[in-house]
């Protein structure tokens, strides 16, 4: 990789965004000026990612919440650090206690796929072993931004419209009510450009910070969780909250082509990412735009899709070892599969042995990767009276099938898609890089890192570059500005070609490179969202 980028194809609208003492990059501009105002009150990158991922709570709940799950890769210090903050099943749930209520699947909203929302456990976390500031201090933009109000900006407004129409046709019940309370208070969805504020969301987020989240655990915000899902006979319970943890993990990765690429390990589906590059290292790759490029990495990520969706889950409650699949031998047995025309995925046996993203960066070499997500836009259409808690739904996830993986189990983990990622070479960092939406996200992250790494693109470029989307089967979707004659030349391999007319499907991403002689940092944001870079 070169850092004298001077290109600019596939019609980027933005230039690559350089600075020195410290850089947010994040998909929403008052989210990354609260991370920046952080920097230059004194926090580092860690400080910084802390105050955007609450401030994305306040100015893009479309995506997530108080109620979130949330990861992070930090570096500082010359090591890599990885957290895992996503809660557990209730410790009251189980397949049989599904079935009883009439479920043969896990279903999107209500209780029932509510799990323990980790974010604010996350913020702490990162706050008490790496910030330089206070909790209070570093959550002060947010809270303003709440108490306050903000403007609606486009994609936001869009996204919020859609799902108060989804929500207001399927969502019946008493217990949504508070949702259109907090969310649609003028009987519709704010426009676009027009002011919104919520004040409990504000309350909320004083007593995170003066408490380092224990209230949210371990008091009077977990006692008003608890009471509101007795009220409606839920599953979470003030003990499922006063259990939590957040997690502190080893970072997985692969070496592509010279450089360490590194993920969360699983629960997260990370690992798919990492699977897809472990088989495309055994070919080259001269052109980007090429017939034999896209079709060999639709068909490296449906095979590591493949193995994904039917081992990852709680580690610890995998059949198969990380190890193994990541192994070159088990790389080399599914990259053997690849050939001419597309392929029906089905999982390997290894050998044994919507999402908002950040990225942030200071003056001293602190980096950090971070992703926090409700699921599914809003999550599930529950929000906590009068606190502004809006809960993730991250159980919908789950397998009613006892023999899965990943099936429904008492205290544990799902499937997660929200994965931060990281990239470093010999050992020292080159930057953190996501794209967030559901499971576009391992897709996302293969097509940026190989933008990036094996066609030298800078990180705007890298991001701006029209996208693929594998569903299903033999199913493609690409964006309206992907080549029409690849896309043809796909669909005489066999690939089930669509076109999408709207962006939104093709996940919102972010990157941080930093030239290791200078100290520069420079950055790209995503076009498909309100994004934004602040650099000092």
């Amino acid at each position: 990789m070169k850092f004298d980028f001077l290109s600019y194809p596939y019609g980027s609208q933005r230039m690559t965004t350089f600075g020195r003492r410290g850089m947010v990059a994040t998909s929403q501009p008052l989210a990354a000026q609260a991370g920046l105002e952080v920097l230059k009150n004194g926090g580092n990158a860690i400080d910084a990612a802390i105050a955007t991922a609450a401030a994305l709570t306040v100015v893009e709940p479309t995506s997530n919440g108080i109620g979130s799950d949330a990861f992070a890769l930090v570096w500082t210090k010359g090591e890599l650090h990885g957290l895992n903050s996503s809660g557990p099943a209730p410790k009251s749930t189980s397949i049989e206690a599904l079935k009883e209520r009439g479920y043969t699947e896990m279903p999107k909203f209500g209780w029932m796929p509510v799990t323990v929302p980790g974010a604010p456990g996350a913020w702490a976390e990162l706050s008490k072993k790496f910030g330089k500031l206070s909790l209070s201090e570093v959550l002060r933009p947010a809270i303003d931004l709440a108490e306050n109000g903000y403007p609606i900006s486009p994609i936001t407004g869009k996204y919020w419209n859609i799902a108060y129409r989804r929500y207001k046709e399927s969502l019946q019940g008493a217990e949504f009510t508070p949702w259109f309370e907090t969310f649609a208070s003028r009987g519709r969805a704010p426009r676009i450009g027009e002011m919104w504020q919520s004040g409990g969301h504000a309350d909320t987020l004083r007593i995170i910070g003066e408490t380092y989240a224990e209230a949210f655990y371990r008091g009077e915000l977990a006692e008003k969780i608890g009471h509101f899902s007795q009220k409606f006979n839920g599953f979470l319970a003030v003990e499922d909250l006063a259990e939590f943890t957040p997690e502190w993990v080893t970072p997985i990765a692969v070496n592509y082509r010279g450089y360490d690429v590194w993920e969360i390990p699983p629960n997260g589906q990370g690992l798919v990412a990492l699977m897809a590059l472990n088989i495309l290292k055994g070919f080259d790759f001269s052109t980007k735009d090429s017939i034999e490029t896209f079709h060999r990495q639709i068909e490296a990520i449906k095979l590591a899709f493949a193995d994904g969706q039917r081992y990852i889950t709680e580690e610890k409650k995998m059949s198969v070892k990380v190890a193994d699949l990541l192994s070159d031998a088990f790389a080399v047995e599914r990259r053997s599969l690849i050939g001419d025309n597309a392929l029906t995925p089905e999982p390997g046996t290894p050998p044994q042995g919507g999402t908002v993203y950040l990225a942030t960066a200071d003056g001293e070499g602190n980096m950090v990767s971070f992703i926090q997500s409700n699921y599914m836009g809003f999550g599930s259409g529950l929000v906590v009276p009068g606190t502004g808690i809006a809960l993730q739904n991250r159980g919908h996830n789950f397998s009613l099938d006892p023999k899965h993986d990943n099936c429904l189990e008492p205290g544990k983990r799902t499937y997660h898609t929200i994965i931060p990622g990281f990239l470093t070479r010999d050992n020292q960092p080159v930057g953190p890089f996501g794209v967030m939406g559901g499971f576009m996200q391992p897709q996302g992250h293969l097509q940026v890192i190989m933008n990036t790494i094996d066609f030298n693109l800078n990180p705007q470029a890298a991001l701006d570059a029209p996208r693929w989307q594998w569903m299903e089967d033999k199913k493609v979707i690409v964006e309206h500005g992907f080549s029409q004659d690849m896309a043809q030349a796909l669909m005489r391999k066999g690939h089930h070609i669509q076109v999408a007319l709207d962006g939104g499907g093709f996940g919102r991403g972010q990157i941080i490179w930093r030239n290791p002689e200078t100290g520069v940092l420079m950055g790209g944001t995503e076009p498909r969202t309100d994004g934004a870079i602040a650099v000092w």
